[in-house]
């Protein structure tokens, strides 16, 4: 797609942490090492053939390789349930945070599946302000299909095509009680998805006979080859 027809998240970070701060990156370029080193294809014993993984499905690709990963902002250890970090910068102003990270009491959270009367939230500061083009909000939530990560990101979506005067935090659940180690600086602790705000509304219809009939073609055709998605329907993104 050419330049200057691509819209523009613009990032500013406070000048203290311009050298500091690990910048949220293009989510194709942040890809998980599982993904990359996964197989195309694999024997399925269930059905006796070859099949394919979802290394090769492109609406898991593109979700995944879709937005912008922001990243944890400094090594993050954690022992036996207590976090620790080392973040030094200069040149704070205002009421910026001090720390890579802060927390929620699960009473903000009192009757959702994230509440945990012993346990606070996380809280990820980020320290970035976002802006976006007019008529965009961006959907923050956790980067997608990453399960192996130890904690679970809550889901939020921003309207920072006005609100681009103050950074976005990320509230999460740290699921894995068991984690100890190092989460390193630049893990990817929120996914960012640009959308644009329109007016929706619904309908509901039957098939035709046309319809149903297109509707078996486009199947027989997906089962008699691969790659029917990817060629005949499949969008591009970037």
């Amino acid at each position: 797609m050419p330049e200057a027809d691509r819209a523009t998240l613009t990032f500013r970070c406070p000048p203290g942490l311009v050298n500091v701060l690990p910048r949220p990156i293009q989510a194709v370029r942040g890809l998980p090492e599982w993904f990359k080193s996964m197989p195309p294809n694999v024997f399925n014993p269930t059905m006796g053939v070859d099949d394919m993984t979802i290394k090769k499905c492109p609406p898991v690709i593109d979700a995944m390789t879709y937005g912008y990963l922001m990243p944890l902002a400094a090594d993050l250890e954690v022992r036996d349930g207590e976090f620790t970090w080392n973040f030094a910068a200069d040149g704070f102003v205002g009421d910026f945070s001090r720390s890579p990270i802060g927390f929620h009491d699960s009473s903000q959270v009192t009757g959702s599946p994230f509440c945990q009367e012993d346990r606070f939230l996380i809280k990820f500061n980020s320290f970035w302000n976002i802006e976006a083009p007019p008529g965009y909000s961006l959907l923050f939530t956790h980067p997608v299909n990453r399960t192996e990560l130890p904690f679970t990101t809550l889901t939020g979506l921003v309207d920072c095509d006005t609100f681009h005067r103050s950074s976005i935090n990320f509230p999460a659940l740290w699921h894995d009680v068991n984690f100890n180690g190092v989460l390193p600086k630049g893990t990817p602790v929120a996914q960012c998805l640009p959308v644009k705000r329109e007016n929706w509304t619904e309908r509901f219809e039957v098939l035709s006979d046309d319809a149903v009939e297109q509707v078996t073609e486009t199947r027989m055709e997906i089962n008699r080859r691969s790659g029917v998605y990817r060629h005949q329907f499949r969008a591009p993104k970037r």
